[in-house]
Formats: structure tokens, C-alpha cells, sequence
């Protein structure tokens, strides 16, 4: 049984979309005990699916056997999607799937199927696609009502219990009565999403040019925020991989208006309620458009991307809170979201016992306890007056006043000020452990694992400290030993899990981190797994038109195309992005033409909406503007790589042998008695040098402007 083919391009759906999020405790299991209700969700690994074990529903998890027992019975199914740490899905289950009533509704006259999206986003992408289609935007929860072939007749968010209830009777009543008149609406509804989710394989190549590209970073640029960063709007998202390619973008073509947005963004938001101040890490959006209040939600796939962003922005600012931000973000992922084995889990939640953001605010009388005398010039530097609270005399720490301020007013060296904050995050620390914490979804998900090594490595990069490399090692190691056996990868790993499921984005990312690593370690073995996950993804997910890949190869989801960015990059994107490094290196005219041909597709939704397609922006940006490769062969290779990786610089590939080698960009090059830097662009190479400074001067002779 193959569902309907829903296809669309998800535009912002995962990016922009307010999950109404949070709650309930994420395990390895269910708690042990004597239940009234167990459902067949008992049989599943998933943390989220769990939490829903003893529901009066009987629910049953996504598989071919379910939609085959709707349509022997003549029922409708209804589609739940969530996760373990969506507060509006508990406040729901808590609601109405908790509710015997609606249990017995639903039982009597549904087949209900549970989704944990971050377990299958294959099937979320889908129905989420369709609910933008039908309501204009999309959300967590996600409820459907679907027919027995899995196209959708109804699609929403959050319901009210009556209000739920109401629908059921609406729509089972309706089946009963005109089962001829819903197929044909579902149909209809199916076939509109179809048509708008072919358009990138039929677009037609328009090869990008600098014209184009900067048209697109000025369409983007009108909505800018110039004042608190970020993109103009009510909440924000911080969206990394826009930042990353628009402040390469910036030092390329040295547009200070680009850089400064970019900077000030960072600024802002390293400032803002959305990091903590006391525990390090971001959480996922800020609720207002001043980045005070946040969603109280860490997922793991921010903190890898901003970790690589500010290790970056670090190499062109030497700015040094950039890399206390990250020093802070990567203790408390390794603290709180790394498991024994090295793999770090999904999300944090934001609630407690149902309560959004109580482990993370504060009371102003509970912080001049703590405080003491202190306190005046903590109030002042985090925003603690009565006109700043959030929420039942609640605060946020907040940071809008700078520090040449504070030091000004309040006579105050900068050093004693940098000791009084260490200070002031010990105590507060110290005070959170009292609290209860919030629970946490423990699935490894190897993309976004695979997005923390790309952060751990560029931290790496950035401040040359070996504990990070060590970590990516570990991480990669992790993946590999429980994610990845036999060839065999999935999409996430719990213990004793059954997941066999595994997406596009697995493959591109893995591969994408499994290079990184050996473009800092040297070692072959990282590059013949990134081409192995390459040469696998690529025949997996091939599309019928061999344009773009599939993001999922199931009989059971339909075969989608998604190019536009998300929380994570587009996963089209890092395919075409892998494939212009490795193309690079082997000169693999195959894979430079992959990746070019895949990018002249894209151009045109660059150019008209590059917010949306900012991993797309880092390949085009890399196509459109002098590429280097910079190649350094010999015994002291490693040394001088790690000098070179320490500064920023754009459009290039880094890489380097200490050992003979037959692959492409070293062959012929070795000297046992010396180590040699080549700068090559365009099929053209400079004579060898032995200094970075060297080096460094060849690229200015090329034309290269990014040195500061």
C-alpha cells in the first residue's frame, strides 16, 4: 500500500512555525506500576510514543498493518503528531486522550496512529505540508483525520476537548453518510499538494551570477531588523545556517551592512533571555521580537549550529564573549544532554510538572537572598526592576545594558565586574540544583548529532583546543558503533530501539561531519565513510528525474522533494555542498556537476526568498565567487592546517596529507624533507610555499579580499 503522493516545498513550516511546546517526563521507558490502560504503543522505544502507552486510545504506531485494518473496517484514522517536549501535546493528551469519553469515541469509530515527528519527520513533513496548504501555517500538535489510502480530509493543530469531540462526530458522521464526497476531497486535497511539490524537479536550470545573488540578499535584507537583529517579527528564531552564509557572504564582498547585521544579531541574542545565563545554551526561539522571553525548549540542533557560528564569528571578531558562549553551550550539552556511551539526546524541556520556564526564572526576592550585596549591580546588568517581569513576578535574566556602562556607574573595574559574574553563575547554579528539572527526550538523532560534531570542530578550528576534537571524535565514534552498522543507518538510536527508519538527512549530514573530521584529522578512513554515506545516500533517495534527491525511501510515505531550509539546513543542499567538496578534492567532474546543476535549480528561489534557502546560499556563494583549494603536503601538514584553519577564510577547501598519496589534490606533491602550501583557484595553482603568511599573499594575488 503506497499513501497518496503529497508533495510540496515546506517553506518555514519547521522554522517558523510556534510549536505550542512542552511537557511530561522523556525517558528510556514508562514508569512501572499498575495502569488502568496499556495500548500497543508499550512495544515502541520512542520516549514520546511511551508517554501515550497507557492512554485510554488505543493507539497504534505508523505501519502498512494499521491503515490495512482501517480499510477493512471502513473506518477513518486519526493521525496525531507531536514530541516528547511539545507542551500544547501533553496539555491535550491531558485533555482528551486521557479522557475515557473521547477514548471511546475515537476507539469506537477511528483507527488512531501516534507520531513522534522527531522519530519519523518523513511523515510530518507530508501532513504538515498539507496543513499549511489548507490553514496557511502549521504546528505542533498536529491532528489529522485521514482515509484509509492515508490522504487527509482535515488537518489542525490544538483542540479543546469538546471541541475535538465535536470534530470526530463531524467527520465519522460524514464518512458514514458520504463516503464518495470525502475521497473526493481528499483526493482533490492531495492532488494540490502534488502539483506544488513537483516544482523543483521541473524547474529549469538558471546558472547563478553575482547580480542574482545579491539580489537575493537584498530582498532578505528588507526585512531585516535593525535595531535587535534577527528578522523582523513578534517571535524569533536565530536560524544559524541564514547567519552562517550571510556573514561569508559579508566578508567575500566586504559589506559592512551584511557583517554588522550579523554581529548584531549575535550581540543580541548572546545578551538576551533566549541564552541562559546561568546553565549556557540557547533555548529554541524568543517569544517577543527583543529576544527577552524565550521558549523555555533546548533541542540539540540549535546549540550544535550556534556553536559553530559563534566558533566562527569568533575567528573574524576575536570577539571573546563569542567564545565564553561556546566554552558555556558545550559544557552544559556534555552536563545535562550527553549520555554515558558519547551520544548527545534531541531536546530539554521546557516545563516542570506542566509549567513552562520555572527552572530557569527567578523571583526578585529569591535573587537578593541569594545575592546579597550584590544584587543592585546584578539588577542592573540583567534587567531585575519591576517594569521587566515576565510572568507572576517571575524574571528573566535579560542583558540590554553594556558593560562600559555598568563599569561607569558603578566605579567598577572590568576585571572585579568578570569575577562578580562568575561569581553570581556559580550561587545561581548552585541554587537551580535545588530545583527539579525538567525532563529530557533521549533519543540520539544522528543529523543532529552530526551537526554537533560540525560545531565541535569548529571550535576546534577556532580556539585550538583539543578537548573539542576529541569530543567530535567521540560523537562520530558514538554514531558509528550504535547508528551506523553494516552500512546500515538510522534516523535515531534509544536503547533497545526497533527504529529502522532513516532519511535523507542522515546520509547528507553524516557525510558532511565525516569529511569535516578528515579535513582536520588527516585521517583517510573519515573520507571513505563520507564517500561510502555519499554513494549510498545518493542511490537510496535518487528522485525520478535525478535533479534533487527524496527526502525518505519508503513504500509507506510518499517520496517527497524538500529544498528549503528548516530548523536544520535543507538536506538537498548538504548533498550539493558534499558534493562540491569531495568533487574538489578527487577533481570529480561528476560531483562538480552534481552540485552545479543542482544549485542552477535553486537559483531562482534564492534570488526571490533567500531567508528560506540559506544552506542553498553557502553552495551559490561558493559557485558564483573565486573557490580555493588550499593544500598542504608534508610532514609538518597538520601544524600548519591548524594555523590556517584558525582564520577566517571563505570559499575555500583546506585540506592536507602527510603521507604520499594518489588522491587527486596530492598527488605528485609530497617531499619526505619539506612541507609544502599549493593555493590553487580555478584550475590554477601557484608555485608552493612554506609559509602561511605565503600562502596567504597568494590568495590576495588571486583576488581574494577576505583578509582582514
Amino acid at each position: 500500500m503506497k499513501i497518496n503522493s503529497l508533495f510540496f516545498i515546506l517553506i518555514g513550516v519547521l522554522v517558523l512555525s510556534s510549536c505550542k511546546d512542552q511537557n511530561k517526563n522523556v525517558s528510556d521507558g514508562v514508569e512501572i506500576g499498575n495502569h488502568e490502560f496499556t495500548n500497543d504503543l508499550i512495544h515502541e522505544t520512542s520516549p514520546y510514543l511511551l508517554q501515550h502507552a497507557h492512554n485510554p486510545v488505543d493507539w497504534k504506531a505508523w505501519s502498512e498493518d494499521v491503515f490495512k485494518k482501517a480499510s477493512e473496517e471502513n473506518k477513518l484514522v486519526v493521525l496525531s503528531v507531536g514530541y516528547s517536549t511539545c507542551h500544547w501535546c501533553h496539555v491535550m493528551e491531558e485533555e482528551s486522550f486521557e479522557d475515557t469519553g473521547v477514548a471511546t469515541l475515537m476507539n469506537d469509530k477511528f483507527v488512531s496512529i501516534k507520531v513522534d515527528r522527531e522519530e519519523r519527520p518523513d511523515i510530518d513533513m507530508v501532513y504538515q505540508t498539507a496543513l499549511q496548504l489548507v490553514n496557511g501555517t502549521g504546528g505542533w500538535p498536529m491532528n489529522a483525520i485521514i482515509m484509509p489510502n492515508g490522504s487527509p480530509v482535515f488537518l489542525g493543530t490544538y483542540f479543546e476537548k469538546e471541541e475535538w469531540k465535536n470534530i470526530l462526530v463531524k467527520f465519522s458522521s460524514e464518512y458514514e453518510k458520504n463516503p464518495e464526497k470525502m475521497t473526493e476531497y481528499a483526493t482533490m486535497l492531495a492532488d494540490g499538494v502534488q502539483e506544488v511539490y513537483e516544482q523543483p524537479a521541473k524547474q529549469s536550470a538558471n546558472a547563478i551570477t553575482p547580480d542574482k545573488f545579491v539580489n537575493g540578499i537584498t530582498e532578505w535584507a528588507t526585512v531585516w531588523d535593525k535595531q535587535w537583529g534577527g528578522n523582523l517579527g513578534q517571535q524569533k528564531f536565530i536560524l544559524p545556517a541564514n547567519l552562517t552564509m550571510l556573514l561569508d557572504y559579508a566578508v567575500l564582498q566586504q559589506n559592512s551592512e551584511a557583517e554588522n547585521h550579523v554581529i548584531n544579531t549575535l550581540d543580541k541574542v548572546i545578551h538576551g533571555g533566549i541564552y541562559d545565563h546561568v546553565d549556557g545554551g540557547f533555548f529554541r526561539y524568543s517569544t517577543d521580537n527583543t529576544w527577552k522571553v524565550p521558549h523555555f525548549e533546548k533541542m540539540l540542533y540549535d546549540n550544535a549550529q550556534l556553536v559553530y557560528l559563534l566558533s566562527k564569528s569568533y575567528k573574524l571578531t576575536g570577539n571573546k564573549e563569542y567564545k565564553a558562549k561556546v566554552e558555556e553551550t558545550l559544557k552544559f550539552l556534555k552536563t545535562e544532554m550527553r549520555n554515558e556511551d558519547g551520544g548527545y539526546f534531541s531536546a530539554m524541556n521546557a516545563d516542570t510538572n506542566g509549567e513552562e520556564g520555572v527552572y530557569y526564572v527567578w523571583k526578585k526576592e529569591e535573587l537578593q537572598s541569594l545575592l546579597g550585596d550584590d544584587f543592585e549591580l546584578f539588577s542592573k546588568y540583567f534587567n531585575i526592576e519591576d517594569s521587566q517581569v515576565w510572568e507572576d513576578g517571575n524574571f528573566v535574566l535579560n542583558n540590554t545594558t553594556s558593560k562600559g556602562e555598568i563599569l561607569k556607574a558603578f566605579e567598577i573595574s572590568e576585571e572585579a565586574f568578570d569575577k562578580k559574574k562568575e561569581s553570581w553563575k556559580s550561587t545561581l547554579y548552585q541554587a537551580r540544583q535545588e530545583r527539579e528539572k525538567p525532563t529530557k527526550d533521549f533519543k540520539i538523532i544522528t543529523s543532529w548529532n552530526a551537526l554537533l560534531i560540525d560545531g565541535l570542530l569548529e571550535a576546534y578550528k577556532a580556539f585550538g583546543d583539543e578537548k573539542y576534537l576529541t569530543e567530535a571524535v567521540s560523537v562520530f565514534n558514538y554514531l558509528n558503533e550504535y547508528n551506523y552498522k553494516d552500512t546500515q543507518l538510522v534516523h535515531s538510536y534509544t536503547k533497545d530501539s526497533k527504529q529502522k527508519e532513516v532519511f535523507l538527512e542522515d546520509y547528507a549530514f553524516l557525510a558532511k561531519s565525516a569529511f569535516a573530521l578528515y579535513e582536520v584529522t588527516l585521517d583517510i578512513s573519515y573520507l571513505q565513510t563520507s564517500k561510502e554515506l555519499m554513494n549510498i545516500g545518493s542511490e537510496k533517495y535518487k528522485s525520478t528525474s535525478e535533479l534533487f534527491f527524496y527526502n525518505v525511501s519508503s513504500d509507506l510515505v510518499p517520496s517527497i522533494i524538500n529544498t528549503s531550509d528548516g530548523v536544520v539546513p535543507s538536506a538537498n543542499a548538504i548533498m550539493a555542498q558534499n558534493f562540491l567538496r569531495i568533487g574538489h578534492l578527487e577533481y570529480n567532474t561528476e560531483y562538480l556537476k552534481k552540485a552545479a546543476v543542482m544549485g542552477s535549480l535553486i537559483t531562482d528561489d534564492f534570488e526571490s526568498h533567500a531567508v528560506s534557502y540559506g544552506a542553498w546560499g553557502s553552495l551559490l556563494l561558493q559557485q558564483v565567487y573565486p573557490f580555493y583549494e588550499i593544500v598542504v603536503v608534508g610532514k609538518d601538514a597538520k601544524g600548519m592546517l591548524s594555523e590556517i584553519n584558525s582564520t577566517y577564510i571563505v570559499n575555500s577547501i583546506i585540506v592536507g596529507s602527510t603521507v604520499e598519496s594518489d588522491i587527486s589534490l596530492f598527488k605528485d606533491r609530497f617531499d619526505e624533507d619539506e612541507t609544502f602550501i599549493y593555493v590553487c583557484q580555478n584550475n590554477t595553482c601557484k608555485l608552493p610555499v612554506k609559509t602561511v603568511s605565503g600562502a596567504y599573499d597568494q590568495m590576495k594575488s588571486f583576488g581574494y579580499q577576505g583578509f582582514k
